[in-house]
């Protein structure tokens, strides 16, 4: 999620925000050397700050927005998006095995958000993004706020995972101009084949019948058959031994396959960029961001509902300082800074990990550093319902490896702390 200067908030400057993520750093080389001095002159009159100065560091916003065309979140825009499936960034080398599975349930996880987040200063960074992915059982969430605080935590179980994935200008996936941008943008070959039931996971699997539905675990393969697969399989099968048997019947079961048949996906959105400084502390709530989509009511009552489950002073002040900063931007639902001086804003004082909490890189063995942090606006987009049981976070605090390290496998898994 680079940085960004300030955004018309008009509708037809969509396209022009998307190509201002995705696109800096393919045409603006030498403008991006002339800031990184500036940026470096500015960081070496910073270190003098205090650690606890907020304003020491700048913050991109991210907001939600339906997207307003079908090819914006295609994986070769190289999108920042959330709810739906993954565009992954290398479309073949997917995580497999025990990675894609909540280790407390063992059922694959959902796809939540990614992040395209480049570093120019590295050139196997040159297209870099993030992915989490999480459990959406409240009870697998809760034992992993448990499990988080065991020490070593390289070896806690995890119900929320982040997959880092980076390729060089020259790769084998996308070319080395940047995507036009105005729909006629194709893609770059085919990606690995995904299960059909949830369209995330490697479908590596094969229905025993029909030998053309996948499927990336056994759960989701009965999933599908209980939800109409049965059905299907078996027009699918009549169809292959019928000597009468229609092109068009095929091409439509094919078709049936080609959806992702799940019903369970959180809802897509794109997330859009605005930098912090850009929102005033005394911004009333009808000068706000123009994509608003919860009221100012609506956020005053969550605040309001949430302050009750801390009885602490310290967690009280820390959830206020946590709410007076939200207060700029109430629809905000992630927060992004990546500097080695950056830190989350903890909704709660006594939740917060230490040092020897956050894990160094298992691949290069080097720190980890704060990210970004996912925000609990985001599980009102979702539609998720304030029930008991109901998936519900504070935060999500998102750490990745300082160097960005390189490594064999294509993604590489980060670190995640959540408050409840």
């Amino acid at each position: 999620m680079p940085d960004e200067a300030a955004m018309d908030l008009d509708g037809d400057s969509m396209e022009e925000q998307l190509k201002a993520i995705q696109i800096s750093s393919f045409e603006e080389d030498e403008e991006e050397d002339q800031d990184e001095e500036v940026e470096e002159d500015a960081d070496s009159n910073s270190d003098d700050v205090d650690d606890d100065d907020g304003e020491a560091e700048p913050v991109t916003l991210g907001f939600v927005e339906k997207p307003k065309n079908d090819w914006s979140l295609l994986r070769h825009m190289f999108p920042c998006k959330a709810g739906g499936v993954p565009a992954w960034l290398d479309p073949i080398n997917l995580p497999s095995g025990k990675s894609s599975l909540c280790d407390f349930c063992q059922t694959p996880l959902q796809f939540l958000l990614q992040v395209y987040a480049p570093i120019s200063e590295k050139e196997s960074t040159f297209h870099r993004t993030l992915f989490v992915f999480m459990c959406p059982s409240m009870k697998c969430i809760l034992q992993y706020k448990h499990e988080q605080w065991k020490c070593p935590p390289e070896k806690a179980s995890r119900s929320v995972k982040v997959f880092r994935c980076q390729l060089a200008r020259s790769n084998p996936f996308y070319p080395s101009v940047p995507p036009r941008g105005d729909g006629t943008d194709n893609s770059s070959g085919t990606g690995a084949q995904l299960c059909n039931w949830c369209g995330t996971w490697n479908g590596d699997k094969v229905c025993s019948s029909c030998r053309k539905a996948r499927y990336c675990s056994e759960k989701h393969q009965a999933m599908h058959w209980r939800s109409g697969h049965k059905l299907v399989c078996q027009q699918m099968k009549t169809y292959s031994e019928s000597s009468n048997s229609s092109t068009v019947n095929n091409r439509r079961t094919s078709n049936e396959l080609e959806k992702v048949a799940s019903n369970t996906l959180w809802p897509e959105y794109e997330i859009i960029n605005e930098d912090e400084c850009e929102f005033d502390m005394e911004m009333s709530g009808a000068n706000g961001y123009s994509g608003s989509m919860v009221s100012n009511d609506r956020s005053d009552e969550t605040f309001k509902a949430l302050l009750k489950h801390f009885e602490a002073d310290d967690d009280k002040k820390s959830w206020t300082s946590f709410q007076e900063c939200i207060s700029k931007a109430p629809e905000q639902v992630l927060r992004y800074c990546r500097s080695p001086r950056a830190k989350p804003v903890w909704p709660i004082s006594s939740g917060q990990p230490s040092q020897v909490d956050t894990p160094k890189c298992r691949y290069c063995g080097g720190p980890s550093v704060f990210e970004f942090q996912i925000l609990p606006q985001l599980l009102y987009y979702f539609g998720v319902k304030d029930d008991v049981d109901s998936l519900d976070w504070s935060t999500i605090a998102v750490y990745t490896c300082e160097a960005s390290c390189e490594a064999s496998l294509s993604y590489k898994e980060e670190f995640a702390w959540i408050q409840v």
